[in-house]
């Protein structure tokens, strides 16, 4: 089972990658 935590933290690492794909784009 997944904890908030670990949730909540990938979807920050996601939200990061999606930032910078967007910056360089």
């Amino acid at each position: 089972m997944f904890t908030l935590d670990i949730m909540m933290s990938l979807i920050f690492f996601l939200l990061l990658i999606i930032c910078v794909l967007v910056g360089v784009a």
